[in-house]
């Protein structure tokens, strides 16, 4: 590992608290074999954090931001992890993810802080890519409801609105539809840490095609 190497690798407090919650679910929703897409990386320890306890899964990374890549590629160099591929440059809007047939997509953290565009592309790209049974996953706060679950919440939803006005925190409700109008299926919330939610969306056999 070269002193450059080090210094790419980004560190995320959030990515290193919320690791272990996050990679319980997924042990319980992903097969034990096949290829996942990660969207919206990161840094890159979320990747090589679930790679490293599932060693059946082919993990592909991916971010829109070069920083992010070139500190998830620098992770992926520091683990040495032979089931983690090289990340690629994806914004879920692109027709092309470079990825065709997928047995899990993952994306944490991402839909409140893009367009609500980007989570409609997000669902269309994945129920294209997924095979029958494949698994959708997101983390993040939502709404409920229409009501914030938490004032931390509401003032971080505010936050992201002064930011940018088409980000925010999403209705739930909203979310779960979308899901299930391109053939994905949420089998329900599952509570987190920090006011958080794990959402695992299933594609069903006759999915749509979009």
């Amino acid at each position: 590992m070269t002193n450059s190497q080090v210094a790419l690798r980004q560190r995320s407090p959030s990515a290193e608290r919320n690791c272990e919650p996050i990679l319980a679910v997924l042990r319980e929703a992903l097969p034990a074999t096949g290829r996942v897409l990660e969207i919206a990386s990161g840094t890159g320890q979320h990747a090589v954090c679930f790679a490293r306890a599932m060693p059946g899964l082919d993990w592909q990374p991916s971010d829109a931001d070069a920083a992010a890549r070139a500190s998830i590629a620098a992770w992926i160099a520091h683990e040495g992890l032979a089931n983690v591929r090289a990340p690629l440059a994806l914004d879920v809007h692109q027709p092309d993810w470079g990825v065709d047939t997928l047995d899990a997509v993952v994306c944490i953290n991402m839909i409140h802080i893009s367009p609500w565009s980007a989570t409609q592309a997000l669902f269309a790209g994945a129920s294209r890519r997924l095979v029958d049974g494949g698994v959708l996953y997101l983390y993040g706060p939502y709404k409920r409801g229409g009501a914030h679950t938490s004032p931390s919440n509401d003032a971080f939803d505010q936050q992201l609105r002064s930011r940018d006005p088409a980000w925010g925190v999403r209705d739930m409700e909203t979310v779960v539809a979308l899901g299930a109008s391109v053939g994905l299926v949420c089998d329900g919330p599952l509570a987190m840490p920090a006011n958080n939610f794990s959402l695992v969306f299933r594609k069903r056999t006759d999915a749509a095609r979009v």
